[in-house]
């Protein structure tokens, strides 16, 4: 009689105990389900962060170009100011040039008619002066335009 209950108990644990293994395996297949459906999510994750890296270059890249262009539009639009400012100042000077020349004519001009006005011997006396236009020669000048 013992021996039947001890035979009654140990058939008891080793049913117990496959009960327990199969729970076991029956946890061990969830978690192996879940391992490959996480490395399935991982992949994708990578893949989607390598994807955004590659658009970030790209992205970083066409605003290097454009940063470039702009630099390079920079660089000429200073560069014509320059030109144009050495233009202003070569016409400055050829003005300021003719507003000489002009006030000395003016300045001839003058004195002529106050000779004329005064009539110190009159249409004679202004033939012996000198013409201011025999005097005048054109100036040429250059610019750099």
């Amino acid at each position: 009689a013992r021996l039947h209950e001890r035979a009654a108990r140990s058939q008891e644990a080793v049913r117990a105990s496959r009960r327990e293994a199969g729970e076991c395996r029956r946890q061990l297949q969830a978690r192996l389900v879940e391992m490959e459906s996480l490395r399935g999510a991982h992949q994708s994750l990578e893949r989607q962060l390598q994807e955004l890296e590659e658009r970030h270059n790209a992205e970083a890249a066409g605003l290097q170009d454009t940063i470039g262009q702009l630099e390079d539009d920079l660089r000429n639009t200073k560069n014509e100011m320059a030109r144009h400012l050495r233009e202003y100042q070569d016409l400055l000077n050829v003005k300021m040039a003719l507003d000489i020349e002009i006030a000395a004519y003016r300045k001839l001009l003058e004195g002529e008619e106050t000779l004329f006005n005064m009539g110190s011997g009159g249409l004679p006396s202004l033939n012996s002066l000198p013409s201011p236009t025999s005097s005048f020669q054109p100036r040429s000048f250059s610019s750099s335009t």
